[in-house]
């Protein structure tokens, strides 16, 4: 299966090729186009993120339940210097997971020891042609400059070799730090998909707490990075002392982790996902949060136990201006809320 990202003209003259070369070898092949107007933001990120999304859609619409990727030991080298640069902690330098499983589809990188020039000399051997993408030079992209220092490190002896070691050397550590990070979670409380922070909580290693808290902005965000050690310590700090901050579109107020208001999803219709967490059903309605003005038209919301900030984030039915139910408040008639996915600090 081949991604025709569309950003070049000749990329749809290199699907076909693929193609041609699967049907020499009996091999069945499928092309999947991103279609897209202007991207806005990283592109090498909104590339890899449609990439994904076209790959599973392709593999659950056919039935297929394993996907192999291609990735080699010199992608592994340059993910740990992109992590390095961004003062990634233990699980950013960490290199790629090996397998993973997503929405029912196992995904497989079996080439991760790999090396980029051998792959190509084994091609070269049994006389396969490739194509090189031109943007694997373009420096604007963050992995070119990865790729292009380690290079330059090469003469220091750190090479994709020694990096791709580091980073199994990295996995194993945070392979074993996990089972005491997901301990953890049994001092952090979700409802009303936010999170409380209990001061037993402040007591695990600062690792521990680092991590819990990475995994926290993770969930409430959907985020597929968190953000840097540095960013994620200030948040954490503010959570312990009960303070008031702001990160990756979360907020954290009073021991408690939610979403931040102006970060959230905008309106859908009932039973569409709401801000990529909450889906509602019942009779139509527009779902969109709560937020002030739905608050003012719930005069025992302090019944619920839950902090003003917490509710306000929270998803209602409205009808124009009338907000018609809100679950989470108690207030829900035949409407019923669900998260889609549920906090969990397991691998």
């Amino acid at each position: 299966m081949t991604v025709d990202h569309c950003l070049r003209p000749e990329s749809a003259g290199e699907a076909a090729m693929v193609g041609a070369m699967c049907r020499s070898l009996g091999v069945p092949h499928a092309v999947r186009l991103w279609e897209h107007g202007p991207v806005a933001g990283n592109l090498m990120d909104a590339a890899r993120r449609a990439r994904s999304r076209l790959i599973l859609d392709w593999a659950r619409s056919c039935g297929i339940g394993i996907v192999v990727l291609g990735h080699t030991r010199d992608d592994v080298a340059e993910t740990v210097l992109m992590g390095l640069a961004r003062s990634a902690g233990l699980p950013g330098l960490s290199g790629m997971r090996a397998e993973w499983e997503e929405g029912g589809v196992r995904f497989m990188r079996p080439l991760l020891d790999t090396g980029r020039e051998e792959l190509r000399d084994w091609l070269r051997a049994e006389g396969i042609s490739w194509v090189d993408d031109p943007s694997n030079e373009n420096e604007r992209f963050a992995r070119v400059r990865a790729r292009k220092a380690l290079a330059a490190l090469a003469p220091l002896g750190i090479t994709a070799e020694a990096l791709s070691e580091v980073a199994a050397n990295l996995a194993r550590a945070q392979e074993a730090l996990a089972v005491q990070v997901g301990a953890a979670g049994r001092w952090v409380e979700e409802r009303a998909g936010a999170l409380r922070f209990q001061t037993d909580f402040w007591r695990e290693p600062g690792e521990v707490q680092r991590q819990v808290v990475s995994a926290a902005l993770l969930w409430l965000s959907g985020a597929d990075y968190a953000p840097r050690a540095s960013e994620v310590e200030r948040l954490a700090r503010a959570l312990r002392d009960g303070g008031d901050a702001t990160l990756a579109g979360c907020r954290a107020r009073g021991g408690w982790l939610m979403r931040e208001p102006r970060a959230l999803g905008g309106p859908v219709p009932v039973g569409q996902l709401w801000d990529r967490r909450w889906r509602i059903e019942g009779p139509e309605g527009e779902v969109r949060a709560i937020g002030a003005e739905g608050l003012r038209q719930l005069p025992d919301w302090r019944g619920t136990g839950l902090p003003r900030e917490v509710l306000l984030v929270t998803p209602g039915v409205w009808d124009g201006h009338r907000l018609v139910a809100a679950p989470l408040a108690g207030v829900s008639a035949d409407w019923h809320v669900r998260l889609e996915r549920g906090f969990t600090l397991r691998r």
